[in-house]
């Protein structure tokens, strides 16, 4: 079995090369540095922030409520009548409940707005590549992180974040 997958593994590769080999110009491009160098990725981040301070906000004092009764049923518990105990215990379980799933939904809704910012950045990029790449005749490019050696003169990051500003 192993020598199945050894054999499967080196014939995909033979493949993989063959293919590379037979393509006429092959570039190196470095997304990730493509977007940790735009501005608009700071531009965005500043507008999620703002979209979402109000939330957040609201989060923080809800936790803060939260804390200094939880406090106070620990502190004063012992000295509480027993109905008076038992109600900050329902209140405190319910108030709990309801931080859980607001905090749960702006969690979610933050990490859908980032994706759908991040995805717009990087299809503005993506076609900046494929037009540089039209522009100098290449073939196929590749993202730099996917290789392990490629000349510096193949490399079009430049032109693509030239491209994108």
């Amino acid at each position: 079995m192993k020598k199945l997958l050894c054999a499967a593994g080196l014939s995909v590769a033979l493949a993989v090369s063959a293919g590379a080999q037979a393509a006429d110009k092959i570039a190196v491009v470095n997304v990730s540095s493509i977007f940790q160098q735009l501005p608009q990725r700071a531009t965005v981040a500043k507008q999620l922030e703002n979209e979402f301070k109000g939330r957040a906000t609201e989060l923080q004092t809800q936790e803060r409520d939260l804390q200094t009764k939880m406090q106070r049923l620990q502190r004063d518990g012992s000295t509480m009548k027993a109905s008076e105990r038992s109600r900050m215990e329902k209140d405190i379980m319910t108030q709990r409940e309801a931080f859980s799933s607001k905090a749960q939904a702006f969690e979610q809704d933050n990490r859908r707005r980032q994706m759908e910012e991040r995805n717009k950045i990087l299809s503005r990029i993506q076609d900046a590549v494929k037009k540089v790449a039209s522009d100098e005749g290449y073939d196929v490019v590749v993202d730099a992180n996917a290789v392990a050696y490629a000349s510096s003169s193949k490399d079009i990051t430049a032109d693509v974040l030239k491209q994108v500003k």
